[in-house]
């Protein structure tokens, strides 16, 4: 048994409890154990300090002879005290080099049962170190796996978490993303005084002056960093300490991209169902308020192209604490958002394409209310808005603009809205000019449509048409020929211009 505050690999090994087997390296089994650790790297000797026993389910072990001896060598130059291999899982084949090199070096390697978990080890240990120097490292350790206990209990904020690892970690802690921004809400962004401590690579190497900097993983990759630095009046507790926290942070980010998938997989079904009318008012007001969306504001609703990244979007509006429900269709990408500038721009800033917005609509109990009719209402508003975002997408596309919101023209509060009328006046002014683009498979429309839009400067629409200011001209003068009207007339300009607008009020679907 370990006597006077020591615990050697020989004491784990008789321990009954751990039922560890030996696989090489007896004359070793005297070392002395400070404390023990799981580790998964194929080098983690920049984050050693001496006396380990290095724990592993075996990813981090080489396939090869000379591999596996290098991979020893390099545990045992570091003053490791033993390796410690889980039975079966992802240890590959032993060779006979390594278990050589072993017994030669005296460096005990030890197989764990399966049943057996690698925290009883850990704690076996801990219990044997007296308190203080790496005991109270060991002790550090433990209570910041307890951490992992906090997070599954859900009854514990971030903010609280990180406050609790910092007083028992000896560290003022840190986090930002690789953009620099806030990584979760319950740790502070580095200061300004810390910025160059922040990695411009993963692979840059961990100690900092005065603390450690540690990547931390994300669902997607690494996400951002860890930045620890040595509090004043306190006793740091290494590096290893800090490596949990990482892990701790990273299981945070994990936990918060889950229920994120969870609320927008959702929230696509509640979108998905809002257009096709199958939801009751009350049912689509609760549901928009159990995805944050304040149900006494207005709405918007967006249609990106198909080649939009979800995943960035929704992270962006996520990130921004905008609420949305976002859900991809064949070639579109349709988003809800609350009617704010603040809300549009977490989209748009999101967006490497353009996006088409319809005018805001009445997402509380004025548009969903418990009744059939408030039903209805509210599947029509989702519909119209549809139509209103696809026509403002198609006219952004069209004006090579990155965003159009149906409704900004302020012509159209001068058109009337008897469909009848509508239809009749377009097709008056601008009849003989569809049937030839239909026919011909034309653009005289659009193009005489750019060209207006842009102030009838000639070289800024072709260049948004992407054709020759040549072709644009002999387009506008075909226009003139086929609707008997001619641009440089201001009564047939008004007429042509309103006739275009009385069209794009009336988006088809």
């Amino acid at each position: 048994m370990p006597r006077d505050g020591v615990i050697t690999v020989e004491d784990l090994l008789r321990s009954p409890a751990l039922q560890l087997r030996l696989l090489a390296g007896e004359s070793g089994t005297g070392r002395r154990v400070a404390w023990a650790h799981v580790s998964e790297l194929e080098d983690p000797t920049p984050w050693l300090f001496g006396s380990e026993m290095i724990m592993t389910t075996g990813m981090a072990l080489p396939r090869g002879a000379a591999g596996q001896r290098l991979y020893l060598e390099r545990l045992d130059d570091a003053g490791v005290a033993c390796l410690a291999v889980s039975e079966r899982m992802f240890v590959p084949p032993l060779t006979a080099a390594f278990l050589a090199a072993a017994s030669a070096r005296g460096f005990p390697v030890v197989e764990v049962p399966i049943p057996v978990p690698f925290m009883a080890i850990s704690q076996e240990v801990a219990a044997a170190v007296a308190l203080g120097g790496a005991g109270q490292r060991l002790n550090a350790q433990l209570q910041v796996f307890g951490a992992v206990q906090w997070l599954a209990a859900g009854n514990v904020s971030a903010a609280e978490i990180f406050a609790r690892l910092e007083r028992l970690s000896g560290y003022s802690l840190y986090a930002c993303t690789l953009g620099r921004t806030p990584l979760l809400d319950g740790l502070r962004v580095p200061p300004p005084e810390y910025a160059d401590l922040i990695p411009a690579t993963v692979t840059s190497p961990p100690t900092v002056p005065g603390g450690y900097v540690l990547p931390v993983t994300g669902p997607r990759g690494t996400a951002g960093y860890i930045l620890a630095m040595e509090s004043p009046a306190a006793a740091p507790a290494g590096v290893s300490v800090v490596q949990h926290i990482a892990t701790v942070a990273a299981l945070q980010l994990s936990m918060l991209a889950h229920e994120r998938e969870m609320l927008r997989r959702s929230g696509a079904e509640t979108l998905a169902e809002m257009l096709q009318g199958q939801l009751e008012g009350s049912v689509v007001t609760r549901r928009l308020a159990a995805n944050g969306f304040a149900i006494d504001r207005p709405l918007r609703l967006a249609v990106v192209p198909g080649a939009a990244d979800d995943d960035q979007v929704a992270d962006a509006l996520a990130s921004a604490g905008r609420p949305y429900l976002i859900l991809r269709q064949q070639d579109e990408l349709v988003v809800l958002v609350q009617d704010g500038e603040a809300d549009r721009a977490a989209l748009t800033g999101a967006l490497a394409v353009a996006a088409g917005f319809s005018r805001p609509f009445a997402g509380g109990p004025s548009a969903a209310g418990s009744s059939a009719a408030g039903s209805s209402l509210a599947a029509s508003s989702v519909a119209v808005a549809r139509r209103e975002a696809r026509w403002a997408l198609a006219r952004a596309l069209e004006a090579g603009r990155a965003v159009v919101s149906y409704g900004e023209d302020r012509t159209e509060k001068w058109l009337t809205s008897e469909t009848a009328d509508l239809r009749a006046l377009a097709l008056q002014v601008l009849g003989a000019v569809l049937d030839y683009d239909a026919e011909h498979s034309g653009d005289l429309v659009v193009s005489v449509r750019v060209w207006l839009e842009h102030d009838r400067q000639t070289d800024r629409a072709a260049r948004a048409l992407h054709i020759h200011p040549n072709t644009l001209l002999y387009r506008i003068r075909r226009f003139e020929q086929l609707s008997g009207r001619s641009l440089a007339c201001t009564e047939a300009l008004a007429e042509v211009w309103l006739a275009m607008r009385t069209t794009a009020a009336m988006p088809e679907g």
